[in-house]
């Protein structure tokens, strides 16, 4: 289920388990995240080199202070700070902001890691609707130089930024206690986490529909800005207070602000407004507790319930019983002689008392938008109705959750009986050492069997001792076209159409004896001993004696063989692993630096015997005695032609693969 053979991506992942890192990314090596997938590392993550990240689903590093998350150069002494390692891609360019199945995108959660632990430059993907005259984003980068923002390569807005006011390049940044936009130094460095930034929009092509795009953008429906930077950890909070307070804002809003402006030719409040129309700066409280904040996060934030104090025991900890509304998208901001004002923006506004939002629901902000509160009153004591508490906010969903629930970053079982049933498979050393770890996963909307689409799937290198391989979607077993060409970390398949089928798992070091199994459900362990899920149904494994067995959350069993099958729903009548013998980790694949394939061999041979022939039989390459320490490079002309490749190990052990070159 990786893409076709002949375009494949190598994957070379390695797992130091080490108090400080858990997953890293060897040069060469693709670690990809498909869309809607979920990734946990529970410790650091690291990138070396050319070894890449690529996120199209959701990515969850948490850990501890002294875990990292870094993007190592290529000795793996300092940090690569130009990017291009860990990517949150934007999925469907062209739908980034459409009514109906917009876009998904990359999303990263970091939670537990100190801000100093954290170098690693991330890249995001970024394409939204303009804003006028004036783009409102938020900029979720740790100590980024804003000047990096101005050129047109990656990693900027595709224009040059100034510091010249009205000119409509420059910087601005919103000052809640002062009600400003304040001119931000090109020079400067982000200066806060949830800061709310208007960029001049001077050289942004509105497009059609309206797109923030560099007008020169060669291909605008599938174009997208790509924003690099060292992203925030967790323990964001505001104290919602003291917005406004005291400020002189003139009888009908005539005072000038530090920049000599007239608070009416910009200061907006739609909430307050209707209290008095004729003259709703006679209202005591217009203008005032108002907050303008930006996504300090790469993952999505709920608003949905922040002014409701939740039933049961794990809440997000925000219930501001004060909120009056939220303003969520700007809409189209103008700039005219007598001022700079937005229209059509998106509200959500709540009830007094118990607050109850109506309007706009639907509420969860993306990744570097922005979004405005109103608070109903001015109330200068912090409580915790009072501070906005960012880190359980964080969700994967581009949908609000439902009170009642629970706080999660991810989708829990009551909300959706859609969800992702996930098997751990870790292997364990006599005295218990995990060595390795592999996953299967199932979903009503996963894919069995190859596939050229994206996937939730990963693939593993020769060097790894455990994972699965890829599975005949009809028969279940083997996938006989590619036992040669990869195998797999993550391994995925449809709960329906592969139900009671076999996913092949192999074994490659004595070193293994017993396996222990973990079950999760929407990312979440079941609690210990259980077997049936959500559904009613749970995993299976066949043991050597051809019994099949339930697997159980946190269950430990003896290792007697070097290959299992593993099932969804349990087996009858099914192949599995039975009468095939365990391929070999020498393999056929395409590598992407070179352009061109490679045999990658298994670490437990010493030579091989290369050779290579086209359809017709006649024998295009042959190489004895290959030294088996490195990758072999099949010098193999493009002539899109197909192959036929062969290898032989000094102790007879023979693989063959088919590629198309």
């Amino acid at each position: 289920m990786r893409r076709n053979l002949f375009a494949i991506t190598l994957l070379a992942l390695s797992l130091p388990f080490t108090a400080q890192v858990l997953v890293h990314v060897d040069p060469t090596g693709i670690f990809y995240v498909g869309e809607n997938a979920l990734v946990y590392n529970g410790g650091g993550l690291q990138t070396k080199g050319s070894g890449i990240l690529d996120v199209r689903g959701n990515v969850m590093v948490q850990g501890v202070a002294t875990d990292v998350l870094k993007t190592l150069d290529n000795a793996g002494t300092g940090d690569k700070t130009d990017g291009g390692n860990i990517i949150l891609r934007l999925n469907d360019p062209a739908n980034h902001s459409a009514a109906v199945n917009p876009s998904t995108y990359g999303q990263l959660y970091i939670s537990g890691l100190a801000q100093g632990s954290v170098s690693a430059v991330v890249d995001k993907e970024y394409r939204t609707a303009k804003h006028g005259t004036y783009q409102q984003i938020a900029l979720p980068f740790y100590n980024k130089q804003l000047s990096s923002l101005s050129g047109t390569g990656i990693g900027s807005l595709g224009k040059t930024f100034s510091n010249v006011r009205y000119s409509k390049n420059e910087i601005l940044t919103w000052n809640n206690a002062t009600a400003v936009s304040e001119n931000l130094n090109t020079s400067s460095l982000t200066p806060k986490n949830t800061t709310y930034y208007m960029l001049g929009s001077n050289g942004f092509d509105s497009g059609n529909p309206p797109a923030l795009m560099p007008a020169n953008s060669p291909a605008p429906n599938g174009s997208v800005y790509t924003l690099r930077g060292v992203p925030y950890t967790n323990g964001v909070t505001e104290k919602l207070v003291n917005a406004a307070n005291g400020v002189n804002f003139g009888a009908t809003g005539n005072a000038v602000n530090s920049y000599n402006e007239r608070y009416n030719s910009y200061l907006q409040d739609d909430w307050d407004y209707p209290v008095s129309p004729a003259n709703p700066w006679s209202v005591a409280t217009f203008g005032r507790n108002i907050y303008q904040f930006g996504n300090p996060y790469l993952t999505n934030l709920d608003l949905g319930l922040v002014g409701i104090t939740e039933s049961g025991a794990v809440t997000d900890n925000n219930a501001i019983s004060s909120i009056q509304g939220i303003r969520y998208d700007p809409g189209t901001v103008v700039s005219l002689s007598s001022g700079t004002f937005s229209s059509g923006a998106k509200y959500v506004n709540f009830t007094a008392g118990n607050p109850v939002p109506v309007g706009d629901v639907g509420l969860v902000i993306k990744p570097m938008q922005t979004f405005v509160i109103k608070l109903r009153d001015n109330n200068a004591e912090v409580g915790t109705n009072k501070t906005l508490s960012f880190d359980n906010l964080r969700r994967f969903k581009a949908t609000p959750r439902p009170n009642g629930t629970g706080y999660s970053v991810n989708a829990r079982p009551g909300e959706n009986a859609a969800t992702v049933k996930q098997l751990g498979v870790i292997a364990l050393s006599e005295d218990g050492t995990e060595l390795a770890r592999t996953y299967y996963a199932v979903y009503p909307t996963a894919v069995t069997g190859h596939t050229s689409q994206p996937t939730t799937q990963s693939i593993l290198g020769g060097q790894n001792i455990i994972g699965t391989f890829e599975e005949n979607a009809v028969n279940g077993g083997y996938d006989m076209n590619y036992i040669n060409s990869y195998w797999l970390y993550i391994n995925e398949a449809n709960e329906t159409d592969f139900f009671g089928k076999a996913i092949p798992l192999a074994l490659y070091n004595n070193a293994i004896k017993s396996l222990k199994f973990e079950i999760r459900e929407n990312t979440e362990l079941v609690e210990n001993g259980t077997h049936q899920l959500s559904t009613g149904v749970g995993f299976y494994y066949k043991a050597p004696n051809g019994e099949s067995v339930e697997i159980k959350q946190n269950q430990v069993i003896p290792v007697t063989a070097d290959k299992y099958s593993l099932f969804y729903g349990k087996p009858s009548g099914v192949l599995g692993t039975d009468g095939v013998a365990k391929p070999s980790r020498t393999m056929v694949v395409y590598h992407q630096l070179i352009d061109n394939f490679v045999v990658r061999f298994d670490p437990n041979w010493k030579t091989a015997d290369i050779q290579v022939y086209d359809m017709s039989g006649k024998l295009i390459l042959a190489q004895k005695k290959v030294a088996a320490d490195k990758d072999y490079v099949l010098d193999l002309a493009k002539a899109n032609s197909a192959y036929i490749v062969t290898a032989v190990s000094e102790k007879g052990e023979k693989i063959s693969s088919k590629i198309v070159r």
